[in-house]
């Protein structure tokens, strides 16, 4: 898949989720102002968020399948992991946010104050947002995985802990309205339950990507599978000194090997070439490959 139809893929799979995005939160304020929901209002909130980080990737995205050029000499992949660290922050900050809500309602019931029963229509508002939810969360992650996309896959999350975040809502909303205005605590507490989920995730997301943007070395079954590739070659010895990272969706190596002393200029250079295109066969045409030549040790 060249870099023009990856992108294509990616853009279409945000603009389809950021459009279910705006019409589910405006749907979800309505239900909850109308519904007397604050556990809808805080799913309001998040579907707002999603629409949001919709943005960001079709931004980044973009700036991410430029060409290397004078200023970045290995590409802008490093842009959307950027925009994978910044979605993680928006959850976070999001279920920050839908926690100190849900925990001050509940606080104010423990201290004596009765909360109004939310209305059905915030229930079939979490309802609707749980199916349309969960099935951009199922077509993003696959088209995500297939195009090994970062940002489509941690928008995905996003998506996912929005359908949890209605899940929790349902149930809280549901609790409400069956046991009546007693119970109406149920709503807030939802939320508050919720939000540790979206925080964990947002936590697990901006970690990936902040480990990406510090250089961090590939999995060691990756880093095993390219020694394998390299020794595969005959003559070629003691794959050493290996440097792996990501660049956004790519990889980089860097690694040294060794072959006989006498191997002629031509057959090392020949040799070299034919490892760098077995690993962007593995891994990718834009995966970044410096092979370092140095002969045999003498014994």
């Amino acid at each position: 898949m060249t870099s023009a139809e990856r992108q294509k893929e990616i853009y279409k799979v945000t603009i389809l989720g950021s459009f279910a995005n705006f019409l589910l939160l405006l749907f979800k304020f309505v239900a909850g102002f109308l519904g007397n929901s604050a556990a809808m209002l805080a799913d309001a909130v998040h579907s707002l968020s999603d629409f949001v980080t919709d943005i960001i990737v079709i931004l980044f995205v973009k700036i991410s399948s430029k060409p290397e050029d004078a200023e970045h000499k290995y590409g802008h992949g490093k842009y959307e992991t950027l925009a994978t660290v910044v979605i993680g922050i928006m959850l976070f900050v999001i279920g920050l946010g839908i926690l100190y809500n849900g925990a001050s309602s509940v606080i104010r019931v423990i201290n004596g104050e009765t909360l109004e029963s939310p209305g059905i229509l915030a229930l079939v508002a979490a309802g609707m947002s749980i199916l349309i939810k969960e099935a951009l969360y199922q077509y993003s992650v696959i088209k995500g995985k297939a195009i090994d996309s970062p940002a489509v896959i941690a928008n995905a999350w996003h998506h996912r802990s929005d359908a949890l975040s209605s899940i929790g809502t349902a149930i809280g909303i549901g609790g409400a309205i069956v046991l009546g205005e007693k119970w109406s605590v149920l709503d807030p507490l939802a939320a508050v339950v919720v939000s540790f989920f979206i925080i964990k995730v947002a936590f697990t997301l901006t970690k990936a990507g902040v480990d990406d943007l510090l250089e961090r070395s590939l999995p060691q079954s990756v880093e095993k599978e390219i020694v394998e590739t390299i020794l595969s070659f005959e003559k070629v010895s003691e794959p050493h000194h290996l440097r792996t990272r990501r660049i956004g969706n790519h990889y980089a190596i860097d690694v040294h090997i060794r072959m006989d002393g006498s191997t002629s200029l031509y057959e090392a250079h020949e040799t070299a070439s034919a490892i760098e295109g077995k690993l962007r066969e593995k891994y990718g045409r834009e995966t970044y490959v410096n092979i370092h030549m140095e002969p045999v040790k003498k014994k």
